[in-house]
């Protein structure tokens, strides 16, 4: 079996900044991975980098299987046309720190608008499955509403019914609650630790460290563009063993 994400090597620049040296790292079918570390680390390109959102410089990142954005023909890579790319993009769920919801549709239209545009579903039919992908996430009451009379985490929730709507193999979370009031992240975090329950793979850049001890499989600290270590969250979060990420985790841990 094809690990779900595989990165060997992967390397970004923007300019003469270089945001990833290097990551190697492998996310298996039904994983939850979640990757920490500190702001200017690296986190959400890679992130970005694994649907394409980001070209890598440098390396090589798959995807089930299949090389993200390029194609292999002999010993040297092609880039895949734009179409092409938007195909696979489609099999990759990503919920952003900000909702990006349609402000002038309501709940449900936002979630049915890529299965009718981009995969010519049904409407009937990406209605129902909207319909219960919204009771899914707990807003089976806010299929009429529009974004504006949402809260901040029913915004999120709706986010999440949208990018499940198209029936991922995988979902990226770039820390969806850091937008969020404090009161309004555990309804968010519940939504994931189901889909985690239910065998989502994922990959999650957050800074919820009890959501990354609790849900996790595996842990990724990354800082300066590289990964600092890795495994099981009781090893990361609670026995890191390298100092950098016992001095980044003294300073998250005593905020909490």
């Amino acid at each position: 079996m094809n690990p779900m994400v595989k990165a060997e090597g992967v390397c970004k620049r923007f300019g003469s900044l270089e945001v990833l040296k290097g990551i190697d790292l492998e996310v298996q079918p039904g994983e939850v991975m979640c990757i920490i570390g500190p702001s200017g680390s690296g986190k959400s390109t890679f992130l970005r980098c694994i649907n394409h959102l980001e070209k890598v410089d440098a390396g090589r990142l798959s995807v089930d299987g299949d090389l993200v954005g390029y194609e292999q023909r002999g010993d040297k890579l092609y880039e895949l046309r734009e179409n092409e790319v938007a195909q696979k993009r489609q099999e990759i769920g990503m919920v952003f720190q900000r909702f990006n919801l349609f402000p002038h549709m309501t709940a449900l239209e936002n979630v049915i608008e890529a299965p009718v545009q981009v995969k010519g579903e049904s409407k009937a039919s990406a209605r129902e499955r909207g319909v219960a992908l919204l009771h899914q996430v707990g807003l089976g009451d806010k299929t009429t509403s529009y974004p504006r009379q949402l809260s901040g985490g029913q915004q999120q929730r709706v986010a999440i019914a949208r990018a499940l709507a198209m029936q991922p193999k995988l979902m990226l979370f770039d820390e969806p609650t850091s937008a969020l009031d404090p009161e309004l992240v555990g309804e968010v975090l519940s939504v994931m630790r189901q889909l985690a329950k239910d065998g989502m793979t994922m990959v999650v850049v957050t800074h919820e460290m009890e959501f990354a001890r609790e849900v996790a499989d595996s842990v990724v600290f990354m800082d300066g563009g590289v990964v600092v270590e890795s495994g099981p969250p009781e090893d990361v979060i609670r026995s890191p063993k390298h100092e950098r990420t016992k001095a980044f985790l003294a300073r998250v841990l005593k905020k909490d």
